[in-house]
């Protein structure tokens, strides 16, 4: 896209396309967001000249916006702040957070012009974020412990990747981080300073999930009072990440295959078409072909994702990078939790070395988490289960004489045997309506997802 870029967050559609129309003209490239969320991903991969912030936006507003990017951090450049008669009274608070000028709603093109200039001379301000927690220097730092072979082809293909525009498929386990490698080939392309939009396809029943990617028009459903941008739209220019792609709905599947062919979608219950430039890139931790066969998966969609595969081996098969992931993880979450000055004993690093991490990179980060939070180097209660310690423990011939399963890991297994007959005898009874048998178990839709997987549940064929 030609011209400086630009931050727009408003959630009136209207106006926020009047501005988009105005700031286009006078040879800016503007970004729109419609909520805090949005304008937030946007900040997280681009510089702006000037940003415009509404004060209403969808539930929040544009004091809460200041607060969050003080947090997070961007180079929103000066901020301007479009508020309305009822918003007079935040004034004060939004200045004080960083605002730099105001306009009152409705206001003439003219009036923006004056503002614009004003605010153009302007000191850029600092709203850096934490190192430790900084998305760009996360991405290096996590990429710098690539030292195996796999994963240094994994980044070769990376980089190649992100030189062109073409769908990717990532595979792997869960935990392996492909969401990493997402974030890596948008960050790596042209379009890393335009939005980073990730959606868990896998996160929200079928309903909401459409909306939630194509958005939907005042009045489409019950509960539609007002124009929702759906994910697609917010991503323009830039790259939309679909996780979990293996559980996408079917009907949600022809969908996403009209968008890969023509760039194009209407908003749920709305009759114009929507026309987006988004790069897609998806992951699965299924086996799509065997979803193929079974009916589950589109042969045609499955053809269009699969343009270029990038597979990320399991933690167990890159043992080499283990020693650096700790020092990263370590390093990171000690600043982030206040523990200054916590390392990691050598003794500790070895005995990690050794776990095979069914949860893969995840999991490591968690046992470093918890060492820290704990305040616990030498893991004596953070210890994973499997390390070579414990084997040879077990190995031991005082140890021959323990019962097999400890009292924990039986009542563990009972639990886990009772919730997969409680959970498989109401989605028997829903027929795999996971969005009523999630009410009828009193737990929310993400939690039955969870314990589906979790237990072991298919449904039948």
């Amino acid at each position: 896209m030609q011209g400086r870029p630009v931050l727009t967050v408003e959630a009136d559609a209207g106006l926020r396309a009047h501005l988009t129309r105005v700031l286009q003209q006078w040879g800016y490239a503007p970004v729109t967001a419609a909520s805090v969320d949005e304008a937030l991903a946007a900040l997280a991969h681009g510089r702006f000249e000037f940003s415009l912030v509404g004060f209403d936006l969808n539930g929040a507003d544009g004091t809460d916006f200041l607060r969050r990017l003080k947090l997070q951090g961007g180079d929103p450049g000066p901020i301007i702040m479009l508020f309305g008669p009822g918003n007079i009274q935040r004034l004060g608070e939004a200045a004080a957070l960083g605002a730099d000028d105001f306009i009152q709603k409705p206001f003439q093109p003219q009036e923006l012009e004056s503002a614009i200039q004003g605010v153009s001379g302007a000191p850029r301000r600092s709203w850096a974020r934490p190192a430790p927690d900084d998305p760009t220097a996360r991405l290096e730092r996590e990429m710098g412990a690539w030292c195996s072979a796999r994963m240094q082809e994994v980044r070769r293909v990376i980089e190649q990747a992100a030189q062109v525009d073409i769908t990717v498929l990532i595979g792997g386990e869960t935990g392996t981080g492909k969401d990493l490698v997402a974030r890596a080939i948008h960050h790596l392309s042209a379009r890393r300073s335009r939005p980073f939009v990730k959606v868990n396809c896998a996160a929200m029943p079928r309903e909401l999930l459409e909306s939630e990617l194509f958005g939907h028009e005042r009045g489409a459903f019950t509960g539609a009072y007002q124009l929702k941008i759906g994910k697609f739209e917010s991503a323009n220019h830039g790259t939309i990440f679909l996780d979990e792609i293996g559980d996408l709905h079917p009907s949600l599947q022809a969908k996403l295959l009209h968008v890969l062919q023509d760039g194009e979608f209407p908003r749920v219950g709305g009759k114009s078409t929507i026309k987006v430039d988004v790069r897609i890139i998806v992951a699965t931790n299924q086996d799509l072909e065997k979803a193929m066969a079974a009916g589950r998966f589109r042969e045609d969609l499955y053809y269009r994702l699969n343009v270029l595969q990038i597979v990320v081996p399991p933690l167990r098969e890159r043992p080499e990078e283990i020693p650096g992931l700790i020092r990263y993880f370590a390093e990171r979450y000690s600043a982030l939790f206040n523990r200054h000055g916590f390392t990691v004993p050598a003794r500790t690093v070895d005995r990690l070395a050794q776990h095979r991490y069914p949860g893969n990179v995840r999991e490591l980060e968690n046992i470093v988490k918890r060492m820290i939070v704990l305040n616990d180097p030498f893991l004596t209660r953070a210890e994973p289960p499997g390390t070579k310690e414990s084997e040879d423990a077990a190995a031991r011939p005082e140890a021959s004489q323990a019962p097999s399963l400890s009292l924990k890991a039986i009542a563990h297994k009972a639990v886990l045997e009772a919730e997969r007959e409680a959970i498989s005898k109401v989605l028997g009874e829903t027929r795999w309506n996971r969005t009523k048998a999630a009410k009828l178990l009193h737990i929310s839709y993400r939690a039955l997802l969870y314990k589906i997987k979790n237990v072991g549940l298919e449904p039948s064929r």
